[in-house]
């Protein structure tokens, strides 16, 4: 398996890929790969990656930029990450990620922040802040990364792509 930067021509079978990973998950309403597809389309995908295996996009994962009122930059949200269903446990969600923030740290990037199962993403160093709130979000799964200083404080905006609006 290799790992990297999406491609032109990736896009229909990232959204797939997306598609079948998130088919089944009671929290999930079935926009992720949409999500993907207005943060591409307003060009804020940051970092974009996929796991290809003999030809075959397997999982694919997303970095966008997020903002706070205070103006504090260089934050970066991350999601959706996705594995094909017969793919997932093997790893490639984990090396996806990890690739993924070691390109956030490449890019000075202060850190990192999702919205998950803090059982699953503490592995990454990933870690519940009660300074950071999403609307919505219950705090245990407003999850954060520091790479670089502390974690700021205030409400975390994802990207306007999560919510239906690509601007």
């Amino acid at each position: 398996m290799m790992i990297r930067d999406e491609a032109a021509g990736d896009e229909a079978a990232i959204g797939d890929v997306t598609a079948a990973a998130f088919a089944d998950m009671p929290y999930s309403d079935q926009t992720e790969p949409q999500i993907i597809e207005r943060l591409r389309t307003a060009r804020a995908l940051t970092v974009s990656l996929v796991a290809e295996e003999a030809g075959e996009i397997v999982g694919h994962v997303a970095f966008s930029p997020v903002t706070f009122p205070s103006g504090e930059t260089g934050w970066y949200g991350l999601g959706p990450v996705s594995v094909k269903p017969d793919r997932q446990r093997q790893g490639i969600g984990s090396a996806l990620i990890n690739e993924g923030l070691r390109r956030l740290k490449a890019l000075n990037a202060r850190g990192c922040i999702l919205v998950g199962y803090p059982d699953y993403y503490k592995r990454f160093g990933f870690a519940s802040c009660p300074t950071l709130k999403v609307e919505g979000v219950s705090p245990e799964y407003l999850l954060a990364l520091p790479l670089r200083g502390p974690v700021p404080s205030g409400i975390v905006a994802f990207h306007p792509g999560f919510y239906g609006d690509a601007t």
